[in-house]
């Protein structure tokens, strides 16, 4: 599903965040994130309220946009989230964003989004291939 060039253009990558409730879309760039070893990702909680808010009432459902500017490479990866608020990977973002903003600002917790789908946006052929 997450081929290697998927895998290489999300950690190189902005995300661009989007979730949906009552017909309000919601869509925010993420740059405290990341991808486990087992293919999960992840995202720091910094200024995601109505992210979360709508994921609580979508049944967690998400989507993430990544794309590269030069090559036009992209993709769009849909999943469910799921929302943490201790563990390694909260300690780990809290350490980040605490640097980042010299102590201004905090992770209150993190995303852990489990991939359902992953659909080709590059312009060509492949366009909306599920991968």
């Amino acid at each position: 599903m997450m081929n290697e060039n998927v895998k290489k253009l999300l950690k190189e990558s902005m995300w661009d965040l989007a979730t949906c409730a009552d017909n309000e879309p919601n869509v925010v760039p993420v740059a405290f994130k990341d991808v486990t070893e087992d293919g999960k990702l992840v995202i720091g909680d910094v200024f995601l309220e109505t992210t979360l808010n709508n994921i609580r009432a979508n049944n967690g459902k998400i989507v993430i946009s990544i794309y590269d500017a030069k090559t036009l490479e992209g993709y769009q990866i849909r999943g469910t989230a799921e929302y943490v608020k201790e563990g390694a990977v909260v300690d780990n973002f809290k350490a980040i964003v605490e640097k980042v903003f010299s102590g201004a600002a905090t992770a209150k917790g993190a995303l852990v989004i489990t991939v359902d789908k992953v659909i080709v946006t590059t312009p060509g052929a492949d366009n909306k291939k599920v991968l």
